[in-house]
């Protein structure tokens, strides 16, 4: 059972991401995993029968994106968390954009960051209480960011939220949504993709160069149980064909 994971990027505490997701995927002895910090690593994917992406700010280049999808195509399955679909480049006016400058990385994912309100707590629905990855689980609230994404792709959404408001810090700052993706699946060829948008982490040190020191160290869902049991349910999920 092999599982490769991509933990790289800015404004996260990638360290602390990047050892619990190592922990969980150690709980069993069968699961050999290869780390990287990008996508270059083209052998390591083609050998895996999972991929994991705690990113930000990481993008493939058109080599390595059509190296995902032929991943996928195959029978490969990509368990994608938070910050995987985020691009972002900061204007002069100091709001943050979200271009649409990797169309086929976004495509494939099915989805691309577009903002967040500021942090705080909101509640999760379960979506599709018969689904396999969400079976006996309840609606539950989390202190996290609430990532609005624009879809594009169909998505199976698992877990959602709604939100209406503001996102002050990003040039897409308006919502109104009834279903915000939490959690989804997307079908790919003989693979998928399963996004978890929760996840937000950041240490002291992990806003350079926007900030020298964050005053107040963050483990948004990290500190939560249920996150924990979406993620051990996700493994499980990306072995269940191998």
């Amino acid at each position: 059972m092999r599982a490769h994971l991509v933990a790289s990027g800015k404004y996260h505490d990638i360290d602390f991401a990047r050892l619990e997701l190592l922990k969980l995927l150690a709980e069993d002895a069968r699961i050999r995993t290869t780390v990287s910090t990008d996508y270059a690593d083209l052998a390591a994917i083609a050998a895996a029968d999972l991929l994991i992406t705690y990113t930000c700010d990481v993008i493939p280049d058109p080599a390595q994106t059509a190296a995902l999808e032929a991943f996928l195509r195959r029978g490969g399955r990509w368990f994608a968390l938070h910050g995987t679909n985020a691009l972002l480049r900061f204007a002069a006016d100091g709001l943050c954009d979200t271009p649409d400058e990797a169309p086929a990385f976004m495509d494939l994912l099915g989805s691309q960051f577009a903002g967040h309100p500021p942090i705080a707590p909101f509640k999760v629905e379960v979506t599709r209480a018969d689904h396999p990855l969400t079976a006996g689980l309840r609606s539950f609230r989390v202190e996290d960011e609430l990532y609005l994404v624009h879809r594009r792709a169909d998505l199976e959404v698992l877990l959602h939220t709604a939100f209406s408001g503001a996102c002050p810090e990003f040039r897409d700052g308006h919502w109104d949504e009834a279903e915000v993706p939490v959690l989804y699946q997307r079908r790919v060829g003989a693979g998928a993709v399963l996004y978890l948008t929760l996840g937000h982490c950041r240490g002291h040190y992990d806003l350079q160069p926007l900030a020298p020191f964050w005053p107040h160290p963050q483990r948004g869902a990290w500190a939560y149980p249920v996150f924990y049991e979406l993620l051990r349910r996700g493994i499980r999920w990306g072995f269940a064909a191998a």
